[in-house]
């Protein structure tokens, strides 16, 4: 079987130059998994990934102040000569974000748009072509030969809560309330992550999220968004694949996705969940009782869920 390269385009500045992505999601060198091989940067792919791709906004009419500025229309960025000659069939596109009411337009615009260029267009809400789980991928350094061999770390402390000081939208700034009411409750965890606000007292930002997750039982896995049946992050596999039981507020679709009892559900972002994480994180007992089910939900992600095995599935179809 010929083995198919898979190029990949993302709006997401830190992947823009990544030739290694994904490369961490395979036991094998160089981004091979089954009969595809990824390479973010090949120049003639023979698929093409637009991973969370903005499409630029139309220009908009010049305006007569402009004109007699004499200033330079903005330049049109011309799409077609991003997708390195891959044909309309073979380009996929990925919605990632979820459809939070701040970027709804725009979500609901690269979809319109995408259906020019793209044969297949996906992403984690109602209002795509195809309503579907985004595939996973997560954020751990460590090679996917350790990560699926390894028995579970040494755990040490109960509880961890990875998150960032985003507030820009009223999902997110209720996610920082819930924090600040936590911490005020006293609740032992750790707390870490980046542009957290100087009240959140955070042990810093990690530039791996293993060392964050793995020496702890639990791991509070609270999503931007909980209000459909498709979203779900990479907030939930990151925990699972450090061996933590995810304390998760989330939509249903992990529910779909994983074994039953591989993730405890955090009832609500206020009092009564509050109360959920004391009662939980008081004692290791839970962990112990959901240990065989982390194992089994830490196979899925890494061999079905993986997006990397999506891509090979994809490919085999279009074939």
């Amino acid at each position: 079987m010929e083995r198919k390269t898979i190029g990949m385009i993302s709006s997401y500045s830190a992947l823009k130059t990544r030739g290694d992505w994904l490369w961490q999601q395979t036991p094998h060198a160089f981004g091979v998994w089954q009969n595809i091989q990824m390479q973010a940067l090949a120049s003639k792919p023979d698929f093409l990934l637009m991973y969370q791709f903005d499409f630029p906004e139309p220009p908009k009419p010049q305006s007569f102040l402009d004109k007699l500025r004499r200033k330079s229309p903005k330049k049109q960025v011309d799409i077609a000569s991003l997708l390195r000659g891959v044909s309309k069939e073979r380009i996929i596109y990925l919605m990632r974000e979820p459809p939070l009411d701040e970027v709804l337009k725009n979500n609901i615009n690269n979809y319109k748009v995408a259906q020019q260029y793209c044969g297949y267009i996906s992403g984690p809400d109602d209002f795509a072509p195809i309503p579907e789980y985004m595939p996973a991928i997560w954020y751990h350094s460590n090679s996917f030969r350790d990560l699926n061999e390894m028995p579970p770390p040494a755990k040490v402390k109960p509880c961890s809560w990875i998150t960032s000081g985003i507030n820009r939208t009223a999902n997110h700034r209720q996610r920082l309330d819930f924090l600040q009411s936590l911490q005020s409750h006293q609740i032992p965890f750790d707390l870490y992550g980046r542009d957290l606000p100087n009240w959140a007292n955070s042990l810093g930002e990690l530039s791996n999220k293993w060392y964050g997750m793995a020496p702890y039982y639990y791991n509070l896995a609270i999503e931007n968004y909980a209000d459909n049946n498709w979203y779900v992050s990479e907030k939930l596999w990151d925990a699972l694949l450090a061996w933590c039981l995810p304390i998760y507020y989330g939509g249903s679709a992990a529910d779909k996705l994983l074994p039953s009892g591989s993730f405890l559900r955090l009832p609500s972002l206020d009092e009564k969940g509050i109360a959920y994480i004391q009662e939980v994180t008081a004692t290791p007992d839970a962990w112990y009782a959901a240990k065989d089910a982390i194992a089994e939900a830490r196979q899925i992600i890494l061999h079905q869920l993986n997006l990397m095995n999506w891509l090979a599935n994809f490919v085999k179809s279009h074939e």
